[in-house]
């Protein structure tokens, strides 16, 4: 088994399909697609799963809430805007990266339709 596993930003196998969740549809009707393309059990203690993969979005506006998962984000296409509750309103586009830490509650305001690669890390839960 490879430990390097590169990531197809066209794959041409079929998404993930979703919506928005009703609690957290702020306007709009965002439409999403998942490709995912790896998944890990991390050894370290703390982390308990690895997921990277393509993720794209339509335009809308949606609550963002990442409870204890840690991302990182690189964004391919499209225009997106982060606002966190109390704090700044950030604007990412192609060519972008960020992280949302655990714990980041706000706004995700998708301009253009928006695609990008993932990887989130979700601590162990007993």
């Amino acid at each position: 088994m490879s430990l390097i596993v590169p990531i197809d930003t066209a794959p041409e196998f079929a998404p993930r399909e979703d919506v928005a969740a009703p609690d957290r549809l702020i306007e709009g009707a965002p439409a999403f697609r998942t490709w995912a393309q790896d998944e890990a059990w991390a050894e370290a203690a703390q982390w308990g799963q690895i997921r990277t993969g393509v993720w794209e979005a339509t335009p809308g506006t949606t609550k963002s809430m990442k409870g204890e998962t840690f991302e990182f984000c690189h964004i391919l296409s499209g225009r997106v805007e982060i606002s966190e509750d109390g704090g700044n309103t950030f604007s990412f586009g192609a060519g972008d990266s960020f992280v949302m830490k655990p714990g980041f509650v706000g706004e995700w305001k998708t301009l253009e339709t928006l695609r990008k690669i993932y990887v989130t890390a979700t601590p162990v839960t007993e």
